[in-house]
């Protein structure tokens, strides 16, 4: 039997997903933004980022911020114009229509928000493991305990948005509130001196600062689950894009005052060593073993939230493209609406990634698919919609320069340390685009 929307069911009821609404406020929206960047941003990437860009690892994040900030043009426009529970997926479906190319970048959106969902599992399993004398980076326990973070984020996403709403902002105020101790804390213990942070040219090349602002991207890209949720945001119109802009304010600020506490506390050759939990060891100088509970408290919140907030936005996303009938689904004989199904899709690929994937190759990974949909994005604005928003050309055009820049370098440094991860996006990429293709000539 089918439901409504020609998709297999086990009954004659109405399956298609289901949105609340106004239920969620312009405070719950940047709660939302705030924890998924955070949860994978500054915990997660601080020592990958500085092992490309050496001394200028602070200023990457900045550098980010800035390409990031014209990447969020083309989405609060488009969000002013087109508020919808689905996002991205509809922005691309206003750009290109019902085509392979919107259902295959809103795929690569979607896996690349998978794939930050098992970033942060890992970065909390890594986290947790400073608690206790044990090597994380050779421990069954670092992606076990990200699997269970996993399920524990998906019975919160049963409940209901208030109730999500509620617990990110509780999460929001407490990691914020911690990480600024922190960086405050350690910059003041440092006497505001920086060891590790220098802008002398000869302590980075310009190729390791590009691939490092690449991979520090991901710290904020965490805006976009703000607009997965637009239709379900009161007066989406205004709000969505206030609160792209206030989430990414906040993030980089403190970004940048933790990457100076941090680059205060540790050498650069320390932050590399302890890249996965490089905010935990510079805990241990500045602060000492009170300090270290501190940070891995906060560590905990902030992976905690940000895993919750981003199974929140890219299970609706994945709904959206079912709906529209740009990807395939199946019930597999479970209950509930698409949505419900989705959550579940959504948890199991972030826990095979979590099990198979280090934090390294997942943050590569993650920052190609996103880079790439990103100008896709901008590209179909531009060329399609462009009046239609009231969008400016020469804005979008810098946004798209940024992104190929960013992009090039990040690969060229992969192609040269890592062929496994450019083996893994080409074949993930073309899989993507040959199964949209298969399927919608099956459907169409």
């Amino acid at each position: 039997m089918t439901d409504p929307h020609g998709h297999e069911g086990h009954g004659s009821h109405d399956r298609s997903a289901k949105y609340q609404e106004n239920s969620l406020s312009l405070t719950g929206a940047v709660s939302l933004g705030t924890g998924v960047m955070i949860g994978a941003g500054i915990f997660a990437l601080t020592g990958q980022v500085a092992e490309l860009a050496g001394e200028w690892f602070p200023f990457a994040f900045l550098a980010a911020a800035i390409i990031v900030g014209f990447s969020a043009y083309s989405y609060v426009k488009m969000s002013n114009a087109y508020p919808s529970a689905g996002g991205i997926a509809m922005f691309l479906e206003k750009a290109y229509g019902k085509t392979m190319m919107t259902g295959a970048c809103g795929l690569l959106m979607y896996f690349s928000m998978v794939i930050n969902e098992s970033l942060v599992a890992r970065t909390f399993g890594t986290y947790t493991l400073q608690l206790f004398d044990v090597d994380a980076d050779k421990n069954w326990l670092v992606p076990a305990m990200g699997i269970g973070l996993l399920t524990f984020a998906f019975f919160v996403n049963v409940l209901s948005n208030r109730f999500i709403q509620t617990f990110s902002f509780v999460m929001a105020f407490l990691k914020i509130g911690g990480i600024a101790v922190f960086a405050v804390g350690g910059l003041w213990l440092t006497g505001f001196t920086f060891k590790s942070v220098s802008v002398d040219p000869a302590t980075t090349s310009a190729g390791g600062f590009l691939g490092a602002t690449a991979l520090a991207i991901l710290a904020y890209k965490g805006f976009t689950t703000i607009t997965n949720s637009g239709g379900e945001i009161v007066e989406p119109n205004k709000n969505v894009g206030r609160a792209i802009i206030v989430s990414i304010v906040i993030c980089v600020v403190i970004y940048f005052l933790v990457a100076l506490a941090v680059g205060g506390n540790l050498t650069i050759e320390e932050i590399v060593r302890a890249r996965d939990f490089a905010l935990a060891e510079a805990a241990r100088p500045a602060f000492g073993k009170t300090g270290l509970w501190f940070t891995v408290a906060f560590a905990i919140i902030a992976t905690v939230s940000g895993v919750i907030a981003s199974v929140f936005a890219v299970s609706r996303m994945l709904a959206m493209l079912t709906d529209m009938k740009l990807v395939p689904h199946s019930h597999f004989g479970m209950p509930g609406d698409i949505q419900r199904h989705t959550l579940v899709y959504t948890i199991v690929l972030a826990m095979l990634l979590t099990a198979f994937f280090d934090l390294g190759r997942i943050a590569a990974l993650g920052a190609i698919f996103y880079i790439i949909m990103d100008i896709v994005v901008h590209w179909g604005v531009l060329r399609h919609l462009r009046k239609e928003v009231n969008a400016s050309a020469t804005v979008l055009i810098i946004a798209i320069v940024m992104d190929v820049v960013v992009l090039g370098a990040l690969l060229v440094i992969k192609a040269q340390s890592d062929m496994t991860v450019i083996y893994s996006a080409a074949v993930g990429i073309a899989l993507v685009f040959f199964g949209e293709k298969l399927f919608l000539r099956r459907t169409g």
